[in-house]
């Protein structure tokens, strides 16, 4: 097949599809955008699992070397020499799709460690301090330290592969896509648990899951039209990823509107209150059950 053929789709992109890819890629950018503002605006990260974001950015992360060696990616780079700027951005939109929403993910671990809780109050002695339970600072830091570890393995061994062994790259891509399936397939469990256990939303995002859970169906069924059966380690690893956020979500709005602690979604109010009850004030009788 010369490069011609390779690249008449490219010529002559199906128009349909191009703009939904559009939406789509947009869509993504726009949809991670509820929980930055969560967090920043609550400046905690309170209620997200470190574990969460750790299989969310490294899956991302593994998502992206696996579009970026597929065999169907490759041959649209090259397009570009031999097509006008329209179409060689129309071949180049899938990767964009999945390096935007590796870049949105790892926001979410910038801000996640920059905002974690922490236990600021030097005034008490550290005997009288409460025991947190759960992850510390540091998890969030080890947390970030495996992240960016394997975002460069995933980079370097991506470009080596291409540069010494060619013929392997799809191998590899397939490799790539079945760790972020994997990984995108247990990546809502620490979530949905953690959820569980507060039993409140905590600093994530409702709105963020309710735009991403069904474009995630809308963004698999794009990726399949544009790579085919032989791009299932791609577009499958959306359709895992959006039913187990749509689990997460009815949990959600479960605990933020209709469950027992409705209304108090960030959960520091009801902690509020133990801690002030925990707490005696001068006036506090001595005795509590008289």
């Amino acid at each position: 097949m010369d490069l011609s053929s390779q690249c008449k789709h490219l010529i002559s992109p199906n128009y349909m599809n191009f703009a939904l890819s559009i939406l789509i890629l947009f869509g993504i950018l726009l949809s991670y955008l509820p929980q930055h503002h969560r967090i920043i605006s609550y400046k905690s990260s309170y209620g997200i699992s470190p574990y969460f974001v750790l299989l969310g950015t490294t899956s991302g992360s593994s998502a992206l070397a696996n579009v970026l060696s597929q065999q169907q990616s490759l041959q649209d780079m090259s397009c570009c020499s031999d097509v006008n700027s329209l179409g060689c951005f129309a071949g180049l939109l899938g990767i964009f799709q999945i390096g935007t929403q590796c870049l949105c993910f790892f926001a979410i671990l910038f801000l996640f460690v920059l905002y974690f809780p922490r236990d600021t109050d030097s005034s008490l002695p550290t005997t009288s301090k409460p025991k947190t339970e759960g992850p510390t600072f540091r998890t969030a830091l080890i947390v970030a330290g495996v992240c960016i570890i394997h975002i460069m393995v995933m980079i370097i061994a991506t470009i080596t592969i291409g540069l010494k062994r060619p013929s392997s790259l799809q191998s590899w891509s397939n490799f790539c896509g079945v760790l972020a399936a994997i990984l995108s397939s247990i990546q809502y469990f620490p979530q949905i648990y953690t959820t569980i256990k507060l039993r409140c939303v905590g600093s994530l995002s409702i709105p963020m899951m309710c735009i991403q859970t069904p474009g995630g169906f809308v963004w698999a069924g794009s990726l399949a039209a544009r790579l085919g059966p032989e791009g299932w380690s791609t577009w499958g690893i959306l359709i895992i990823t959006a039913s187990l956020q749509g689990l997460l979500l009815a949990l959600a709005i479960f605990f933020e509107y209709l469950g027992p602690n409705k209304g108090h979604g960030h959960g520091k109010d009801a902690d509020d209150e133990r801690e002030e009850e925990s707490h005696p004030a001068e006036d506090t009788p001595l005795l509590q059950n008289q």
